[in-house]
Order: structure tokens, then C-alpha cells, then sequence
């Protein structure tokens, strides 16, 4: 598989390359991501702006560890933006990407755990 979301090279060397640390660290990521999601769109309708940015905050540390900068650059300007109450037509687009790119990166992180399966290390 070609991962256009997740650097694999990056999450090994954040795990040193030990697959059972990767696995956990996925299945962490995973649970997150949901969670985060739906807190988004919670915080989102209820327009509680502030908290909103503090959560992008979080996601952009949850991102970054699966090596993805695009994605944790765009999590950053929506923190601060969203601190301030500013651009807040853009919260939905940035919301909708959020969930985008962290499912497909779970379906790469599922292949590299396949792949990985019968791997010791």
C-alpha cells in the first residue's frame, strides 16, 4: 500500500521501531481520532469557540506523532483562529478534513499493522 497519510518512517522512529509500540500507538490514535471528532462537531454546533481551539490543539499532538505535518499545519492555524473567534465560516471545512485524512490514515495504519503482523522485532 502506498500511504499518502501516515509516515511510516517517522512512527518508527518515534517507536523505535518496535512493532508492538506501533500497534498500541495506532490503536491509541484510533481511539482518539473518533473521539476528537465527535467532540468537534459538539463544540461546533454549540459554538464554543475556545474550547474548540484547545481541541484542535490536542489533535494537531495526536496527528503529528503519525507523521502527519499537512494536516497538524492546518490543526494549528484552526487553533488559532478558533481561540480568537476568527474565520469561523472555515471551522466546518476544517472539521470535515479532520475526519477525512485521520480515516484514511486508521485504513493505512491497518495495513502497516497487517503488514507487520507476523514481524518480531
Amino acid at each position: 500500500m502506498d500511504y499518502k497519510f501516515v509516515n511510516t518512517e517517522y512512527l518508527d522512529s518515534v517507536s523505535g521501531g518496535d512493532n508492538q509500540i506501533i500497534i498500541e500507538i495506532i490503536g491509541i490514535f484510533r481511539e482518539q481520532v473518533v473521539e476528537m471528532y465527535d467532540e468537534m462537531t459538539k463544540l461546533m454546533a454549540n459554538k464554543d469557540y475556545k474550547s474548540l481551539g484547545m481541541l484542535a490543539h490536542k489533535a494537531k499532538s495526536s496527528v503529528a506523532i503519525m507523521g502527519m505535518n499537512d494536516l497538524a499545519d492546518m490543526l494549528k492555524t484552526f487553533e488559532l483562529q478558533a481561540k480568537e473567534s476568527q474565520d469561523t465560516e472555515l471551522y466546518e471545512s476544517y472539521i470535515d478534513r479532520f475526519k477525512k485524512e485521520t480515516t484514511a490514515a486508521v485504513t493505512e495504519l491497518d495495513d502497516l499493522i497487517e503488514q507487520r503482523k507476523y514481524t518480531r522485532q
